[in-house]
Order: C-alpha cells, then sequence, then structure tokens
C-alpha cells in the first residue's frame, strides 16, 4: 500500500514556496505522493487567495525527485483540453515521469462553474468530462489528432513533447459511492478515487462498503483488463497511534484499496500549513 497526502490549492497553500516544502518534508518523511486541489473559488463567499494547481505541482517537482505528484481533482468540464494535456505533459517531462492526473467533475458546481457563465447542468458536464478526457489522452500520443465532437474540435494538430511516462500519464478518477455511473468511468482508466456519501472528507469509509465499490469496478473492467495495474484509493485521517492506526487502514487495504490518501476535515484549518505540517512530518502509517 501507498501513502499520499492531500492538500488545497488554496490559503496558505496558494503560495508555491509552501507547496515546495510541503513536497519536500513529504519526501523526506517516507510518504508516496502529494495531491493538491484544482478550485478556481471553491466556495466564493470564502474570499481567499487561490494558487494554479500546475504552478504549486511545479514548484513541488522542483524540489523533489521521488514523490509522485497530481490533482485530486482536475474538472476537466471547465479546463480546454488541449491546454490541460500541455500543462500535464511538461510536468510529466519535468518530474521525469511522476505525475497522476486526478479526474472529475469538481464543485460546488455553481461556484464554480455558474459563477463563470458556464453549464451547471451536470449530464452536460458529465458529457465535457467524458470527451475531454477522451481528446487530453489522444493529445499525449504526439499524433495528429482531427477530432469533431459534441463539445470540442481539434482539426489536425500535433502536442509535442509527449509526457514522460508511456504508454501515457495515469488517470484516476473520482466520483461518489453508491453512484454508478463515476465509477463506471473510473474503470475505464487507471484507477478510482471514491468519496462517499456516508463519510465526510476527512472520514474513511466502512471496511464492507469499500469491499463493495471495490468489486463493482473490479466487474465494469471485466476479465480482458483484470491483469492491468489499476488503482484504487481510500483517503480519511490516520490516527497518531499504530496500533489504531493498522486497525483503520488495515481492513481498507484488505478491502482493495491500494492507495491511503492523508485527508483533513474540511474546517477552518485545512487550508493552514502548520496542523498539516505536523502531520506530514510525522510520516505515513505504519501497517
Amino acid at each position: 500500500m501507498r501513502f499520499s497526502l492531500n492538500i488545497p490549492n488554496f490559503g496558505d497553500f496558494a503560495d508555491v514556496r509552501t507547496v515546495a516544502q510541503v513536497a519536500v518534508a513529504a519526501e523526506e518523511a517516507g510518504w508516496d505522493g502529494l495531491f493538491v486541489w484544482d478550485h478556481v473559488v471553491h466556495e466564493k463567499y470564502h474570499r481567499r487567495s487561490f494558487g494554479d494547481p500546475w504552478m504549486l505541482l511545479t514548484a513541488a517537482a522542483l524540489a523533489t525527485s521521488r514523490i509522485r505528484l497530481g490533482t485530486m481533482v482536475t474538472p476537466v468540464a471547465r479546463r480546454r483540453p488541449q491546454q490541460l494535456a500541455r500543462q500535464v505533459a511538461t510536468l510529466d517531462q519535468l518530474s521525469g515521469g511522476r505525475v497522476i492526473l486526478g479526474v472529475g467533475l469538481g464543485g460546488p458546481i455553481e461556484d464554480e462553474y455558474g459563477s463563470f457563465g458556464e453549464s451547471t447542468d451536470p449530464r452536460v458536464l458529465a458529457e465535457r468530462l467524458d470527451e475531454g478526457l477522451d481528446l487530453v489522452t489522444r493529445f499525449w500520443s504526439g499524433e495528429d489528432v482531427t477530432h469533431q465532437g459534441r463539445h470540442f474540435t481539434a482539426r489536425e494538430v500535433a502536442l509535442l513533447p509527449t509526457p514522460a511516462q508511456r504508454p501515457r500519464v495515469p488517470v484516476w478518477v473520482a466520483g461518489f459511492w453508491p453512484r454508478r455511473a463515476p465509477m463506471r468511468r473510473a474503470a475505464r482508466w487507471d484507477g478510482a478515487v471514491p468519496l462517499f456519501t456516508s463519510a465526510d472528507h476527512g472520514q474513511a469509509p466502512a471496511a464492507a462498503e469499500y469491499r463493495e465499490l471495490v468489486e463493482y469496478v473490479r466487474g465494469q473492467r471485466g476479465d480482458e483488463r483484470r491483469g492491468e495495474p489499476f488503482e484504487f484509493v481510500v483517503g480519511g485521517i490516520s490516527p497518531a497511534d499504530p496500533a489504531r492506526a493498522r486497525d483503520l487502514i488495515g481492513p481498507l487495504r484488505d478491502a482493495g484499496a491500494t492507495w491511503w490518501d492523508e485527508r483533513h476535515l474540511i474546517d477552518d484549518e485545512v487550508d493552514r500549513l502548520a496542523p498539516i505540517m505536523r502531520r506530514v512530518e510525522q510520516g505515513p502509517p505504519r501497517l
């Protein structure tokens, strides 16, 4: 099992130097990954500073050599596929092939889409997510791409350089369980990042519920893809006591989780450096 950290791209973490500091501390403490949120306003009635996630991750990549880096998650529906493909490929080249692209619909939808005059219809956003993600991965091939879709167009364009990772950067898909559609989408890619209607952002789900999700996604992937790499992410707050951490995370690992993503309750401290740095320096849970 691998262990990652999850931080917002606002508040103290809007500063690229701060994120680089966190990345260095995480690598030194033995964490395997660092993921940042991808918001433009989050809940807009909270006025605060935001950093562009790709700039933040660039600073993290320049300061480290081992830790995996990515977004959790990028709302592809509000991105131009050509721009997103270029940003991810550039960061993957810079980092020596350490990028993971986490994707989803994003939210809050009214704040992050409606505030800018974009559609807030979840069905339209899901269409843009699927079409945009397919186009991003085609751009990563480095070959000429021609596409005339419902939402996006490309006419004989090739985007170079390609990502360092081949055949492409891993794509992990987020969504709320027990909604099946996001997990069917995840089954077509490289990993699942489920959130749970039964648990808050910093709370781990019950192992039985997580096992149900894993079995569903594996069933959607089918026998022909059973041997291909696929990651199952689970997140929460791990107890400081090693025995209690094992009691919490061990059953989730046994249920199929391959990554533990250390998160925090969405409260007044979620975007503050000091409490999160204390957890970073303690290192990942020991199982």
